[in-house]
């Protein structure tokens, strides 16, 4: 440790001087930070840039490239209380008649009684285990009708010392096809299909068991004898469609990429109608939502870089700051961080792209070639850098006309190779390439600095600053050592001085 001795001797401020001569030392170690300072500034621009790309990406990815988003329809039904018509998968209008004869039902069972008409299932508890009511076994099987229209069964494990007959029910609800219910108004248990139909001729409802539960419940598998487990049959839906009569296990079903859902029997003679038109509204409104964004990422990327970069203006060191008003600091860090992606290749290269994208004639197998054809083209103001604009008539005529066209002229889902891509698919590869160039230049909120380009630089910069700052000390102590000297020899020669003007007075 150096030992510092002020001007005493000499009379000089020598940590002024001392602070004066670092100050000056200072000099590469402020410009490291503010190359540092700078860096991290174009590191997050660029990470700005890339949430503003993956804005793009992803209002594409959930509107203009989904199938979904162009085969809306609106129906027109005569009875919508007897009948909801949802269109999943047609590209094309439907309509069509129906006459509900019959609704599909559930097969059910509920537990008999005993000879005297009095319930099997006495002295019931919530926290009763199922010994107490001398049920012995430890599997109950459960076999119903699926969501498929078939049977299928499930193996449901119990313990007679440790389960209640809630813990039962609550087990069979969760892993079987059937719903459980304890009626406390009946001491009956009942079983319910989660699904409708009839799939067997007879019972839906299947249960066997390795003990005793079973004959405890009074769940047996006969349908007449009350004594026993009573079943219901459980029985389909029953309609003619388009003249045709037929049925169905599920009162849900599709025809023609149409979801059905039977909700009343109908009047003979009276059936249903229904049809759609293509929901033009929304549809266009999906794509007037893809051209805002567009506009609105370009326009933003176009301003950064394009901006004026002010040279004279680095970043402000510490020291700079604390000689400055808030305000003060604010305009300047306000020039000094303009410029910092200016006519950036990466961001310039993705706009040349996209618009280069936009502007190809594809040939996905629908009737329009390019965005022209559906009244979307680039503006006339070459300083707006290549916004889209909508012919809101011409885009809704071709939407009326062809919706599954605008589709695949925007994605085309059939393509085998890049050079059969609809627009959007040719974008989203362009943002895709650009978001990648960006991450591996900037990274991104969660990498590590050594993982990417500019983090790299930060990296370096941080060891080279640390370093300066451990020569800097040394320095310090260089100084603060020659003027310690120094006070010290003048005090030497002092002391003298002042022994030799006592001898020669004394």
């Amino acid at each position: 440790m150096v030992i510092r001795i002020g001007g005493l001797a000499s009379g000089m401020d020598i940590d002024t001087l001392v602070e004066q001569l670092m100050t000056a030392e200072r000099v590469p170690l402020d410009k490291l930070n503010q190359k540092k300072t700078y860096t991290e500034w174009q590191r997050d621009d660029y990470r700005e840039m890339n949430t503003l790309l993956l804005s793009l990406d992803t209002l594409m990815s959930e509107g203009v490239t989904k199938q979904s988003t162009f085969i809306k329809k609106t129906i027109n039904s005569s009875n919508s209380d007897a009948l909801s018509v949802k269109n999943m998968t047609s590209t094309v209008d439907f309509s069509g008649s129906i006459q509900i004869d019959k609704l599909a039902t559930a097969a059910s069972m509920r537990s008999g009684t005993t000879a005297d008409g009095k319930t099997g299932i006495t002295n019931y508890s919530t926290t009763g285990t199922l010994s107490s009511y001398n049920i012995t076994g430890s599997k109950i099987t459960v076999a119903a009708i699926d969501s498929n229209g078939a049977m299928s069964s499930k193996d449901i494990t119990f313990d007679p010392q440790t389960d209640t007959m809630d813990s039962l029910i609550s087990k069979i609800n969760q892993q079987s096809g059937v719903t459980a219910f304890y009626d406390p108004n009946s001491n009956q248990i009942s079983f319910t299909a989660k699904n409708t139909g009839d799939v067997t001729g007879g019972p839906e409802i299947s249960l066997s068991t390795d003990g005793t539960l079973l004959d405890v419940l009074k769940l047996g598998t006969s349908n007449t004898d009350t004594t026993q487990g009573v079943n219901t049959e459980g029985t389909n839906a029953e309609f003619v469609y388009n003249g045709v009569a037929t049925t169905r296990s599920s009162n849900t079903f599709r025809i023609n990429g149409v979801e059905l859902t039977l909700k009343q029997v109908t009047e003979s003679g009276k059936p249903v109608t229904f049809s759609s038109t293509a929901d033009v509204d929304s549809i266009y409104d999906s794509v007037k939502s893809f051209v805002d964004k567009y506009n609105e990422i370009i326009e933003k990327i176009s301003d950064k870089m394009s901006e004026t970069k002010y040279r004279d203006y680095a970043p402000l060191t510490t020291a700079q700051k604390e000689e400055m008003s808030e305000d003060e600091i604010e305009k300047w860090d306000a020039k000094a961080k303009s410029g910092t992606l200016k006519n950036d290749q990466i961001l310039s290269s993705v706009l040349t792209k996209m618009r280069s994208s936009l502007g190809s004639i594809v040939n996905t197998g629908g009737a329009f070639k390019r965005l022209s054809d559906i009244g979307i083209s680039t503006t006339n103001n070459y300083l707006e850098g290549g916004k889209l604009e909508i012919d809101e008539d011409k885009l809704k005529e071709a939407i009326t006309a062809d919706p599954n066209s605008v589709y695949k002229l925007f994605q085309n889902s059939s393509a085998k190779t890049s050079s059969e891509n609809g627009l959007a698919q040719m974008v989203r590869a362009n943002l895709k390439t650009a978001m990648n160039d960006i991450k591996t230049k900037a990274g991104s909120s969660s990498s590590v600095n050594n993982t990417f380009t500019l983090g790299k630089l930060l990296n370096q910069y941080s060891t080279r600053i640390t370093d300066f700052e451990d020569r800097l000390k040394n320095i310090e102590d260089r100084y603060w050592s020659r003027f310690t000297a120094m006070e010290t020899a003048i005090n030497n020669a002092n002391s003298q001085s002042a022994y030799l003007t006592s001898m020669m007075s004394s």
